[in-house]
């Protein structure tokens, strides 16, 4: 499978034979490629049930051609990817009456990849400009791009193209409006004298144009003639089952992961328009996508949870014990006593810093004086040990030697248990002998 670093739709076939093949490396693996005529293929095409008119023509062969013999691997990748969004876009074309067949446009769009970005700026699964996507009410900011959520971007390119298609009357025209915009193809409908079919139009439009509509065709033969060009997917991809809930804060994706027992990779991976791993204040009202099987657990427990997803976390006293208050100098002292300096490195993030060495992230970012998560390779940062808190609010048990415990209350979760206590949720999982992050009011748990 190879990844692409631009849209496919951006070059013309002889530009993209070139920059593909650069990509990919010697494969002496050789496979059987069937040998095929142009009428063996026009045959094919008029037994197809289609909903938009399909004839063959040397250009659309040129891609069939391409497409299954020189760049298999690029139909390869589109197989491995198609079942994973495939039914979402039948399912929204279905809802707006529109051709079935317009969901192989995306294909020639972003190669089925929801976070790739054109030279241009286009970006997503429908490669949208951010004044369209805008125009199309998708959030663009530094941290969510609604150009991304499969979702959203799918609905717009619907309705966009609906559009086009009123505009014009004809599908294949429609997405070549798509492609170089509406102005381009009246003026392509001008200068050819007044024809509106894309075949009409095809010589006066912009290059690349030219080759999108009859890459869309030529996928659209490929991807139900598979059998007849020896194409075997062995590894396919399939969505995710998700429910939608929103929290209605800002939130960062890894906290949420930890809370819940989420892995952080489906996470991320249903929420492809998060782009630095957190949702920002000022999209708090999002709906997160979580896995179906996680959903109900979090629905049940959205008030402790989204309170846990809080920036600050909350500090509470676990007995009547007055806080032990002591001088500035001393805590100064005790502060530098047990202070290491640690080198960040590459993949380094304040969580897990924190966890390695028992301390919670907000007391690594008041230690060192950070107002964000943000670190870089090569920074030192200081980190005090348990043993010399720099802010004491119990009273001392470093003279003890009895094993120390907590009694679960309603709405505790583990995390909010290891910011009490200056631990990480894998030293409390360890200690306790726990296999998930679920606990019960009234449990026992060893905490030192």
């Amino acid at each position: 499978m190879i990844s692409f670093s631009e849209a496919f739709s951006q070059e013309s076939p002889q530009e993209s034979a070139v920059s593909v093949s650069e990509n990919i490396q010697p494969n002496y693996h050789y496979e059987y490629i069937p040998d095929f005529t142009y009428e063996e293929v026009n045959r094919r095409i008029k037994a197809m049930d289609t909903e938009m008119p399909f004839a063959l023509n040397d250009r659309i062969f040129s891609f069939i051609q391409y497409f299954t013999v020189r760049n298999r691997d690029y139909t390869k990748m589109v197989l491995a990817r198609k079942d994973k969004f495939f039914p979402l876009f039948e399912e929204t074309l279905k809802k707006h009456e529109m051709p079935s067949e317009i969901e192989f446009l995306s294909i020639v769009e972003s190669g089925l990849d929801p976070q790739i970005k054109s030279r241009v700026g286009a970006m997503g699964l429908w490669q949208f400009m951010p004044a369209t996507g805008k125009m199309y009410g998708m959030n663009v900011n530094s941290d969510v791009d609604d150009r991304m959520d499969p979702e959203l971007s799918t609905d717009a390119a619907a309705k966009y193209l609906k559009s086009l298609y009123r505009m014009f009357g004809d599908w294949e025209v429609a997405m070549a409006a798509y492609n170089c915009g509406p102005g381009n193809v009246r003026k392509a409908i001008r200068k050819s004298g007044g024809k509106t079919t894309f075949w009409g139009i095809y010589d006066h439009l912009p290059k690349e144009t030219r080759s999108y509509v009859p890459q869309v065709q030529a996928f659209l033969y490929v991807l139900n003639h598979l059998e007849e060009h020896n194409f075997n997917l062995e590894e396919p991809t399939y969505p995710i089952e998700y429910d939608k809930i929103r929290f209605d804060r800002a939130l960062n994706l890894e906290k949420l992961a930890a809370l819940t027992d989420i892995c952080l990779k489906e996470l991320k991976e249903l929420n492809p328009s998060v782009k630095n791993g957190s949702i920002p204040l000022s999209n708090r009202s999002m709906e997160v996508k979580i896995p179906k099987s996680s959903a109900i657990f979090i629905k049940e427990n959205l008030a402790w949870i989204s309170d846990s997803l809080g920036n600050q976390p909350t500090f509470l006293l676990t007995s009547n014990t007055p806080p032990v208050i002591i001088p500035v100098e001393k805590a100064v002292a005790n502060s530098n006593s047990g202070r290491i300096a640690y080198q960040v490195k590459s993949g380094d993030v304040l969580g897990s810093i924190a966890s390695k060495h028992g301390v919670s992230v907000t007391q690594v970012k008041e230690w060192n004086n950070l107002s964000s998560n943000l670190i870089k390779v090569g920074q030192t940062l200081y980190i005090h040990s348990g043993k010399t808190s720099t802010a004491p609010t119990l009273a001392d048990n470093s003279k003890s030697t009895e094993q120390r415990t907590y009694t679960v209350r309603p709405g505790d979760s583990l995390w909010i248990i290891s910011q009490k206590h200056a631990l990480s949720i894998d030293q409390i999982k360890r200690l306790n002998n726990l296999n998930s992050n679920n606990i019960k009011p009234g449990q026992k748990l060893i905490i030192g």
